[in-house]
């Protein structure tokens, strides 16, 4: 596919961007006000991520804006750095190290995730998007927009929070939720087939209009209204002088305290590997399975947030919510991302009060079909019948994304990841084969495996230990090209022992058959390849 022309998938974008957009908005607003940090920040961030990151970065569909995995960071280095222009300054510092990162080529980072783990990390969020989303669908305002973790600061959890919307239930806001997704529901799976006037309008702003719709007309019903604390709430200024009051600027002076250097390395850390991760799965999910320069990625992150510092955003990251939602919307090219950064801004400067119109039910109901999407009861089986290799890692993931947050979740998988490749190192370290001979001698073959490590140790040493008395031992290290010192340091002390139990030893290498090697240290120092 040619991209060169941006404006060819302008028929795909800007129905994509749109979705996104409406998507992005109670997102910013949820993950600022998660953060401890004025709304008006995430909104910052959000027009940064797609502008500029958008615009440097070579994903062509990935979407960036303020990361939930950063708010809790960023609330506590608010408190501790003592202000909000002083954390401000950590951000722009962080941006610079992620560019450095970026010089660096420490892209390479997100290609040694498992796949298992990827796929985990997307159904995770997929489950995560749906729960979280629940309490606003019947009208419970649980200030859940931003916050993916399972605790919550108020000392609820995720499944609480839904319980206590049981009690909560607003008619109104259920009521256009459920007509909501009736729209998303026969818009994907009816009228998108049925010409391409549906395809060009989405199904998404057709509910959200008629979101607005449904919150003007019932305003003044007792039973079916929404209140305005079940609506979007964006910032709405006075004058022009109110709009730019809202940014906020770092406080340059405090750039020699060292734990504004700590704060600064470590959202450019954790910011970095969130990107990565979701580089790696939003690249899985692209239709058109295009590959993502790592390294440019960095380079966009850090340079937007060096901007989102400047002036008074919070840190940005490439987010899935947003990107997945772009890809299952249509989008083809960086064009989309772009467009829904420019449609937060004109928003936030024009139409703020319209968009202080819409329910959050409403919003509700589009990510339930995203988090649906990206977490299809499909994939469990499909990952199960891949064996208990990549299932195992993948339930891991999703269970510690639901009941942690996100990097710990992928912590864990990762890290029963690494046990399952150990496992399988020691499983296939070498083969054996066993012959009896008329005499009643015993014959073993011992096949050496391409690279054998320390991890292999245990497993072959177990088997040597276990050859019987006064038989033979092949050991082929024909297709050996790496050999570990320790491995070597077993076989010599082998070859001591084989003598006092009578087991002839034949090295069979390229070089030819050895019998009874004198020495296997010299033997590997002179032939490094075996």
């Amino acid at each position: 596919m040619n991209n060169s022309n941006p404006f060819k998938n302008f028929k795909n974008d800007i129905p994509a961007s749109i979705v996104v957009f409406f998507v992005a908005i109670p997102l910013c607003l949820g993950i600022a006000l998660a953060s401890g940090a004025p709304l008006f920040s995430g909104l910052i961030s959000g027009i940064i991520g797609g502008v500029v990151v958008g615009a440097l970065s070579g994903s062509q569909v990935g979407v960036s804006g303020p990361a939930a995995g950063l708010a809790a960071i960023v609330l506590t280095a608010i408190g501790t750095l003592g202000g909000f222009e002083n954390f401000l300054l950590a951000v722009v510092l962080g941006g610079a190290i992620q560019v450095l990162f970026g010089v660096l080529k420490a892209g390479v980072i997100g290609y040694y995730f498992p796949s298992s783990v990827i796929k985990g990390m997307l159904t995770g969020i997929g489950i995560i998007i749906i729960l979280k989303q629940i309490p606003h669908f019947f009208g419970y305002k649980a200030n859940l927009e931003g916050n993916f973790a399972f605790f919550h600061i108020d000392g609820e959890n995720t499944f609480s929070e839904i319980l206590n919307s049981i009690n909560y239930i607003s008619p109104g806001a259920t009521l256009i939720a459920l007509i909501a997704m009736g729209i998303l529901l026969l818009w994907s799976n009816v009228l998108v087939n049925k010409g391409k006037i549906f395809q060009l309008i989405q199904g998404p702003l057709v509910a959200v209009l008629g979101g607005i719709i449904y919150y003007v007309a019932t305003k003044n019903s007792a039973t079916w209204s929404v209140s305005s604390d079940l609506l979007v709430s964006v910032p709405v200024p006075e004058d022009a002088a109110s709009f730019f009051g809202q940014f906020s600027f770092p406080n340059f002076g405090e750039i020699a305290n060292p734990q504004i250097w700590i704060t600064a390395f470590t959202i450019a850390l954790v910011a970095s590997l969130e990107t990565l991760l979701c580089v790696e799965a939003t690249d899985k999910i692209d239709p058109l399975k295009r590959v993502t320069p790592t390294n440019r990625e960095l380079l966009a992150q850090g340079t937007g947030n060096i901007l989102s510092g400047l002036i008074g955003g919070l840190p940005v990251t490439q987010v899935i919510v947003r990107s997945s939602a772009n890809i299952q919307s249509g989008g083809k090219t960086k064009m989309a991302a772009i467009i829904h950064g420019l449609l937060l801004l004109v928003s936030v400067i024009m139409i703020p009060t319209l968009l202080n119109k819409i329910p959050l039910s409403v919003l509700a109901a589009i990510l339930f079909i995203v988090g649906y999407k990206l977490a299809k009861p499909a994939l469990f089986k499909e990952m199960y019948l891949l064996g208990w290799k990549q299932f195992t890692p993948f339930v891991v993931t999703v269970l510690g994304i639901i009941f942690t947050d996100l990097l710990i979740g992928i912590a864990l998988g990762l890290s029963v990841g690494i046990v399952v490749i150990l496992i399988k190192s020691f499983q296939n370290s070498h083969f054996l084969h066993i012959e009896d001979h008329s005499d009643g001698v015993h014959k073993i073959k011992m096949t050496l495996a391409e690279e054998v490590t320390f991890f292999n140790k245990g497993a072959i040493l177990k088997e040597l230990d276990s050859l019987p008395n006064e038989s033979i031992l092949d050991l082929d290290v024909r297709k050996t090209r790496y050999l570990d010192n320790d491995i070597i340091e077993i076989l010599e002390d082998f070859s001591e022992k084989a003598k006092n139990r009578n087991i002839k030893i034949n090295l069979i290498s390229e070089r030819g058959v050895q019998e009874n090697p004198d020495s296997f240290i010299q033997f590997f120092q002179l032939n490094p390849k075996q």
